[in-house]
């Protein structure tokens, strides 16, 4: 009950109603509970253990998330690899199935190395591909190698492993699947002329292939300076030409009047001059391919080694191809030699031609020989193919390709 100041002046107040009579107004009450709401807070956060107290924050509006196809997401469609054990010579006309194996079965041996500072970036359909130049191992291979008479030979070894696998050049299955047009380089007469062997080895891309031919020296550390540089090899043949022996390819040339016994150990002759080569390409031999008694035991022998076969000029005439389904053996035939005319604009043109045929196809091969005019050309259409779409590949891909 509130005091009355006129009956009850003199009366002494208690300590209670003195602070009643001085209470807050509403606004200052209220003032007063958020200040101690906000210093109660404070305590709080300084006690509390937050690593990031104080930290800036940013808040960002992220899109809703997309699916990305790229190269690794989309598995490969798995490859049957072959029974285990060495594969016999086949008459059926049965095709071999064609796998590229680079692990060797015996320990020690060398294995493919890879140099991160040197690569290509390809993309192509929405997908990112990396493919790193490769150095590849030095031959011979002990797994795939046999002693002969003349030197090393080639041999398919245990678990059906053979040169044409091992001493391949590895091809990503995303280039290998992909739709893009494919174009394999193989440029011939490596070996004789050790300067401009080595120019092309330095100055082309690794996809670029060689064929090096029996007759040059230091054979065997030239074709592994190249293999270094990741490039395949493939060695030249001499067979007889048309106008033979007038237009005579060289010492131990495989001629239709020798007979089969004489061309054998000739064969085998040229297969030991150097190791690290996934098959022999025909050297000029118009006359010889258009024979198919003759060529038959030849093909039959590189299919019992492991190897393929190639023909490196268009002949209508060669019967390489049929023989080469009765033995089961893989042959290809180029499709363009690029310096045919050893001009500068005559090999560009010849390029641009390569490049539509394999647009029509999907795989074109095309030939040539280690000529300076014919390296420079070759470097220079190389570095724009991957802005035209067109994927520059090894030789084994091309195989790959074109049987299985």
């Amino acid at each position: 009950m509130p005091r009355d100041e006129l009956n009850e002046p003199l009366r002494r107040r208690s300590g209670w109603a003195r602070i009643m009579d001085r209470k807050p107004s509403a606004p200052a009450s209220a003032a007063m509970v958020l200040a101690g709401t906000i210093l109660i807070a404070g305590l709080w956060l300084l006690t509390s253990a937050n690593p990031y107290g104080g930290e800036p924050v940013l808040v960002l509006d992220l899109p809703p998330a997309t699916e990305m196809a790229t190269a690794s997401i989309t598995p490969p469609t798995p490859v049957a690899k072959p029974a285990p054990g060495p594969a016999p010579e086949s008459d059926s006309g049965d095709t071999e199935d064609i796998v590229i194996d680079q692990t060797p079965d015996t320990a020690g041996e060398p294995r493919e190395t890879y140099s991160p500072n040197d690569s290509q970036i390809i993309q192509n359909e929405a997908s990112i591909i990396i493919s790193p130049r490769r150095s590849l191992p030095p031959a011979p291979i002990a797994s795939v190698t046999q002693e002969g008479p003349d030197g090393p030979l080639p041999r398919i070894g245990s678990g059906g492993k053979k040169p044409s696998s091992v001493y391949a050049r590895t091809t990503s299955a995303s280039i290998q699947m992909s739709d893009a047009p494919k174009i394999a380089i193989v440029l011939g007469g490596m070996g004789l002329n050790q300067e401009l062997t080595a120019k092309a080895i330095k100055a082309l891309p690794g996809d670029v292939s060689f064929a090096f031919a029996p007759y040059g020296e230091n054979l065997q550390v030239q074709v592994n300076k190249a293999r270094a540089a990741g490039h395949e090899i493939m060695l030249q043949l001499p067979m007889e030409p048309f106008g033979y022996p007038a237009t005579n390819p060289g010492p131990k040339t495989l001629v239709i009047a020798a007979g089969e016994a004489a061309n054998k150990e000739a064969l085998l002759w040229h297969l030991s001059r150097f190791a690290g080569y996934i098959g022999a390409s025909a050297y000029m031999g118009g006359n010889f391919l258009a024979d198919p008694a003759a060529l038959r035991p030849v093909l039959a022998e590189l299919k019992k080694r492991g190897l393929y076969f190639m023909e490196d000029v268009p002949s209508q005439k060669s019967s390489a191809a049929s023989v080469g389904r009765i033995v089961g053996l893989p042959v290809l035939a180029t499709q363009i030699v690029i310096d045919a005319n050893a001009e500068a604009k005559a090999i560009a043109k010849a390029l641009a031609q390569l490049e539509d045929e394999a647009r029509q196809s999907g795989i074109a091969v095309g030939t040539g020989t280690g000529l300076e005019v014919t390296i420079e050309e070759v470097r220079e259409w190389a570095k724009t193919l991957n802005d035209r779409g067109i994927l520059l590949i090894p030789l084994s891909a091309a195989y790959r390709g074109r049987t299985g």
